[in-house]
């Protein structure tokens, strides 16, 4: 069997060296390539197509993130599996949403690394105990929100529900961001009248001014 080529992104001379040393001894892979920058990789590319690339996210220039999106719009063929420091939500999500197979940390270790090399070339997604952590986090912080966000939308729905069809075609028109005046001549009325129906409608509805009107009826819409 032919060996895995494997290609490192790293902008610390010495980490690309030492997985160099982790791999080089493993008749399984063979290192094609190492880049300290994006744009050093995407030049080199050119040239070597790996099977496999190992991309630090933190560099100067291009970043990781970044790297990620070209190779994968360039290369669709090539896995890539993230090997950095962080395991913040925006760089995990990032990186995942552009394109990586796996996340892991340098701390993991000679042999987990090894072994995230060899399960993301067999197409198995790897991904860190710490970044599954902070990624099962942020899933649970999003259905949350989420739920939240449709409760106070059937809340404002409720709230709409307890006006009169007039009133609700103003809302309506409020939240189109019409003026009093526009909304006056589309329906015939006179300004004051809007204003009437307006003070109606806060009242029924328990809010301060026309913002927070036009607020709720962009969350309903």
């Amino acid at each position: 069997m032919e060996p895995k080529k494997l290609f490192f992104v790293d902008d610390e001379t010495l980490l690309l060296d030492s997985l160099e040393v982790f791999f080089s001894p493993l008749d399984e892979f063979t290192v094609v390539g190492k880049a300290e920058s994006g744009e050093e990789a995407l030049e080199k590319l050119r040239s070597v197509k790996p099977d496999l690339i190992l991309i630090d996210l933190n560099m100067a220039g291009m970043g990781g993130i970044n790297l990620i999106s070209h190779i994968r719009e360039m290369y669709p063929n090539i896995k890539l599996l993230v090997l950095t420091t962080y395991y913040d939500e925006k760089n995990i999500t990032q990186a995942i949403c552009n394109g990586a197979d796996g996340y892991i940390l340098k701390s993991a270790g000679r042999e987990t690394i090894i072994n995230s090399v060899r399960n993301t070339i067999s197409g198995q997604s790897v991904l860190d105990s710490k970044v599954m952590s902070t990624l099962h986090s942020y899933v649970e912080r999003a259905v949350q929100d989420k739920k939240y966000s449709e409760n106070k939308k059937q809340e404002y729905q409720e709230l709409l529900n307890g006006l009169t069809r007039r009133e609700k075609e103003i809302c309506y028109m409020v939240g189109d961001g019409k003026s009093n005046t526009e909304i006056a001549e589309a329906l015939h009325l006179s300004e004051g009248t809007v204003k009437n129906y307006m003070s109606n409608i806060y009242s029924k509805m328990d809010l301060r001014d026309r913002t927070a009107l036009a607020v709720i009826m962009t969350k309903i819409k």
